[in-house]
C-alpha cells in the first residue's frame, strides 16, 4: 500500500470502531484525524467545539490567516503543501531571542511570553496550542485583560500540570475553540486539528 490507500484504511478502520456518535460531517472530519494522529478512541468522548469553530477556522484559513503554535513541533506538523495554496504563515516565535529576554525578565514560560510578543497578530490568527498550558493561559488572559481575540483557538496542550483546568477554562470561554477535555493533547493533535481545517478550507 501507498501512503494514500493506508490512510484511507485508516479511516475506514477508525470509522468502524468508533461506531455511532453525533458528530457533524465537518466536527467528525476533526476527530478522525485527531484519532489517525493518536490511535486514542477517547478523544471522541473529550473533544469539545464551540458553536462556531470550524466556520470560523475555514474562514480564517480562506482569508490567508496568521497561524500561531506555542511550539515548533506543532508548527512541523502543519502540512506544508495543504497550507501553500491560502498563503497563510506559520508562526512558532518561541526561541526567538526576543522572547526568551521577555521570559527572563517577567519570570514567565517562553511559551507565554511567544504569545505576550505576538499579541497584536492575534486578531488576524488561529493559535494552535499543543503542549504548553501557559501559552492557551496566555491567550486567556490577553483575551480577558486586553479584549484582543484570536479568530480560533485550537487548545490541546498535554501533561498533569494546568492542562486541564486551562482547557477547561477554554471550554467556558465566548473564543471560537476546539478542545479536549483533561490531561491528554499533544502537539501531534493539535496539528490535526489545523491540517482537517486546511483539508476542509480546500473543498469549500
Amino acid at each position: 500500500m501507498v501512503g494514500d490507500e493506508i490512510e484511507a484504511r485508516s479511516f475506514q478502520i477508525i470509522l468502524q470502531e468508533l461506531g455511532e456518535h453525533n458528530f457533524s460531517d465537518q466536527e467528525l472530519s476533526i476527530v478522525l484525524r485527531i484519532i489517525h494522529a493518536s490511535a486514542d478512541f477517547d478523544f471522541a468522548k473529550t473533544i469539545r467545539f464551540s458553536s462556531q469553530a470550524i466556520t470560523a477556522g475555514i474562514q480564517a484559513i480562506s482569508q490567508g490567516c496568521h497561524i500561531i503554535t506555542d511550539v515548533q513541533m506543532v508548527k512541523a506538523g502543519i502540512s506544508h503543501s495543504k497550507i501553500i495554496p491560502f498563503k497563510c504563515d506559520v508562526i512558532c516565535a518561541i526561541d526567538s531571542e526576543e522572547v526568551q529576554k521577555l521570559a527572563q525578565q517577567n519570570g514567565i514560560t517562553r511559551a507565554a511570553a511567544s504569545i505576550q510578543i505576538l499579541k497584536d497578530k492575534l486578531p488576524k490568527s488561529i493559535v494552535a496550542v499543543g503542549n504548553a498550558p501557559t501559552a492557551l493561559l496566555e491567550v486567556l488572559r490577553i483575551y480577558q485583560e486586553e479584549n484582543i481575540k484570536p479568530l480560533l483557538v485550537i487548545g490541546m496542550p498535554v501533561g498533569f500540570v494546568q492542562a486541564s483546568e486551562v482547557k477547561d477554562l477554554l471550554n467556558r470561554s465566548s473564543l471560537a475553540y476546539i478542545t479536549s477535555l483533561g490531561r491528554k493533547g499533544g502537539s501531534p493533535i493539535a496539528a490535526a486539528c489545523v491540517n482537517a481545517l486546511l483539508q476542509m478550507a480546500k473543498t469549500v
